[in-house]
């Protein structure tokens, strides 16, 4: 009996290899699970920087001609691509994972050029505050939420925010939060430390794994740690990995470093394969987002990447974080606006290996019970490339 080729799906994202960030391996982790669902998965990309070979990957990826940013000419030259291959996208899923190509579609909206396929739609959570405080963009929007088939949200934060400006869109909404990646490489959570001592390798590690900027807290977490008794401070060291400064950041850190008792050190970017190693020598992991004009953290892939190397997670109560980091089960949480309450889960969690352990534990525990095998099938289906002609 004759079958159905495999149901196309277009993915058009802004971010993706070599960018690194959580919607970068939201994107390709949404893409792998569902090429191994049995979808013909077509990735849009930006082009690729000078001297970067393309990975081999189960599914095609297009580089286009744009530097992945929000700019105008980005869009322009996305929506370009989207309309010149139209009549191509018909029998396709066009999936457009984040904000970039998102605003390139809304510009198609006005000429009445959208692909004529089925639209899905993933928002992360800033984005959807961002579209609605501004008039024209929440009218658009709203016109695009309704065209669409189906709409993800990372978290239900994410989906609060959703359906308090644009309800039209709560039918077709279903959350899709992350997991942790295809590749990673299981890890036998370590066993905790004793108590910290002045000796450099007996030293409790606190680590950062994000990108510098406001956003991500590092300032806060450098102010909490320098608010610890001095002898905790002599047991301690601060590790940031990320790099990718945003507004002077950098500096404003390395200064801030030079004034505390106890050693901050700047790892810049690291490679996954090599972050493995990082995670294995540190104690604790710390990640304080804060708002930032619009931007709050939709959820936070690295929080279950740490839980599931074992690591207890220190963490603020903000947007979609409660619902990465489970407070007292798998990490501890607290208000952005009580700085003296992070300092004191800092000095509970240095000093209590016992509690390290249980928390790293059930962090390892929860990471691996999510799959994105799981968010494919929610988001699109079972592909039906088997059903008769």
């Amino acid at each position: 009996m004759p079958t159905r080729p495999p149901l196309r799906l277009v993915m058009v994202t802004h971010e993706f290899h070599p960018h690194r960030g959580g919607i970068a391996v939201y994107a390709a982790e949404m893409a792998l699970a569902s090429a191994a669902l049995g979808y013909a998965v077509e990735v849009w990309a930006p082009a690729l920087p000078a001297g970067i070979e393309e990975p081999i990957w189960p599914f095609v990826v297009k580089r286009l001609p744009v530097d992945g940013s929000h700019s105008w000419r980005s869009q322009w030259r996305t929506a370009h691509e989207l309309r010149r291959h139209r009549a191509g996208l018909q029998e396709a899923i066009l999936y457009v994972p984040e904000p970039g190509p998102f605003l390139s579609i809304l510009l198609l909206q006005f000429f009445d050029e959208l692909p004529p396929g089925r639209l899905v739609i993933t928002l992360h959570g800033s984005e959807i505050l961002k579209f609605a405080l501004r008039p024209l963009m929440r009218w658009s929007t709203r016109r695009l939420l309704a065209r669409a088939d189906r709409v993800s949200v990372v978290s239900r934060h994410a989906l609060e925010l959703l359906n308090r400006y644009f309800p039209n869109a709560s039918q077709k909404v279903v959350i899709t939060s992350g997991a942790l990646r295809a590749d990673f490489h299981s890890t036998t959570p370590p066993s905790p430390k004793t108590d910290p001592s002045t000796t450099a390798e007996q030293k409790i590690i606190i680590l950062t794994v994000a990108r510098l900027h406001p956003r991500k807290g590092q300032q806060r977490i450098i102010q909490a740690l320098e608010a610890l008794p001095v002898e905790l401070q002599a047991g301690i060291e601060y590790w940031l990995v990320g790099g990718h400064s945003k507004e002077g950041y950098e500096t404003t850190l390395r200064e801030a470093a030079t004034r505390v008792g106890f050693p901050v050190r700047f790892l810049g970017d690291i490679s996954d394969e090599q972050l493995g190693s990082i995670y294995a020598k540190a104690d604790i992991f710390a990640m304080t987002s804060m708002p930032h004009r619009f931007s709050v953290e939709g959820f936070g892939l690295v929080y279950l990447e740490a839980g599931a190397h074992g690591l207890p997670v220190i963490a603020h109560a903000i947007g979609g974080v409660p619902e990465a980091v489970l407070h007292n089960e798998t990490g501890l949480l607290v208000s952005p606006e009580d700085p003296a309450a992070l300092t004191a889960v800092f000095a509970q969690l240095i000093t209590d290996p016992a509690l390290r352990k249980r928390l790293g534990t059930a962090g390892n525990l929860r990471a691996r019970s999510r799959t994105w095998r799981d968010n494919a099938i929610t988001l699109f289906g079972h592909p039906r490339s088997d059903a008769p002609a």
